[in-house]
């Protein structure tokens, strides 16, 4: 591209010079030195610098900040662009946040913190300048695959990892040993996930049945740590999670809205489930005396809600614990639609929580559910239903749905 020397030679201002500068950087990007772009744009040389590496304002260009070019926010690579480096050490010198710049270029602040924190240039005294080309340089260095572990390279921290596994540690055990052994020293410190990946490399072959006797997984491959958002469905069948339920159920202003879970028995062979209108408070019990799998709680609930009048049906809320696993076939035989919590978050049932605490009364934790009789689990709801209830205004659970039924 061949680009017109300037006639006016006279200083000119950052904003008058912003095609000259948008000149420049194109230029560059052509793979043209800092004094041939400058020689064709029409600037003085410490002008391009100036523009590349950015320069703080002061004194009587306060008023008039460099003029930057406009960079694209990335949504397709994952790593940062020459031009995004550039824009990051232009930001820098004018003193704006990680944040800042982060927003602006549509990148996260973690990105543009631990950019600054790899590809800075430390100087002599302990002072530090980002520079984007010396950046870019150390950015393509790193790119490059396979590369040498750092476990394999150092005898010395390989011979401790090799003794953690034969003492039967986990390499968590292990990397938190080498740092209370070699406080000063950093080249012996590594991260868990770095013994897991040497391990798992070096299993090929005869050493599967090595590795496999070091780890307590017995696995000879990695199982990949997934985020959230790429996880494996809980079900088979797709959830319905709560933020989609009806704000009828959520003001509990109708009734025939559920919510449900297990109390567990001794070892975790027993349980009885437990369902609690939200409106009323109102209590059923499901006898699960073969057991807790999804079938059995499928079929408990399907007779539990076919003894109910259509309008006290609406919907049930529960935890994802697998037993709910056949929920689709559930929802199929009731028409009843169920809405699942999100993880850890038991707050979203609250009234079933409530109820299960008091439920312990009678069920207390460690003993053996299943021995509990049909007529006994009956016995202990019809008891919390005619139970004077606070939030209610001191009526029973009992008198309270039926005033709504006779409504």
């Amino acid at each position: 591209m061949d680009f017109r020397i300037r006639e006016v030679r006279s200083p000119q201002g950052a904003k008058k010079l912003s095609a000259e500068r948008a000149a420049y950087f194109q230029l560059m990007q052509q793979g043209l030195s800092n004094e041939d772009a400058c020689r064709i744009v029409g600037v003085n040389p410490k002008t391009g610098r100036r523009w590349r590496n950015g320069r703080r304002p002061s004194g009587r260009n306060k008023a008039a900040p460099p003029v930057r070019p406009v960079v694209p926010p990335s949504s397709s690579s994952r790593f940062l662009r020459e031009d995004e480096r550039i824009y990051i050490a232009d930001r820098l010198r004018e003193k704006a946040t990680v944040r800042a710049i982060a927003a602006e270029l549509g990148r996260s602040p973690s990105t543009i913190s631990r950019e600054i924190r790899r590809n800075r240039t430390v100087g002599t005294r302990g002072q530090w300048h980002y520079r984007p080309y010396a950046a870019q340089a150390r950015a393509d260095g790193r790119r490059p695959r396979p590369k040498p572990r750092k476990v394999h390279q150092n005898p010395e921290l390989w011979d401790f990892v090799q003794a953690g596994l034969d003492r039967r540690w986990s390499p968590e055990q292990i990397c938190h040993a080498l740092t209370a052994q070699f406080p000063d020293r950093p080249e012996m410190h590594v991260v868990h996930e770095t013994v897991y990946r040497a391990l798992y490399v070096q299993g090929r072959g005869e050493l599967r049945r090595e590795v496999a006797r070091a780890l307590r997984s017995g696995r000879t491959r990695r199982k990949p740590q997934r985020q959230a958002n790429c996880r494996q469905p809980r079900f088979s069948d797709p959830m319905v999670m709560i933020s989609e339920r009806p704000a009828e159920a959520e003001d509990r202003a109708v009734p025939g809205h559920w919510e449900g879970d297990l109390i567990i028995g001794k070892d975790g062979t027993s349980a009885i489930g437990t369902l609690v209108e939200r409106a009323t408070r109102y209590v059923m019990l499901l006898h699960l005396p073969d057991g807790r799998t999804a079938e059995h709680v499928r079929d408990a609930l399907v007779t539990t809600v076919q003894t109910l009048p259509g309008n006290l049906a609406r919907s049930l809320t529960w935890d994802q614990g697998s037993e709910m696993a056949a929920h689709k076939s559930f929802s199929i035989a009731t028409d009843v639609p169920v809405y699942f919590c999100d993880p850890a978050s038991p707050w979203q049932r609250g009234s079933n929580e409530n109820t299960n605490g008091l439920l312990r009364q009678y069920f207390p934790k460690g003993t053996d559910l299943s021995s509990h009789s049909r007529e006994h689990l009956d016995a202990v709801a019809a008891e919390l239903n005619g139970r004077p209830r606070k939030t209610l205004g001191w009526e029973t659970p009992a008198e309270r749905l039926h005033k709504l039924l006779a409504a």
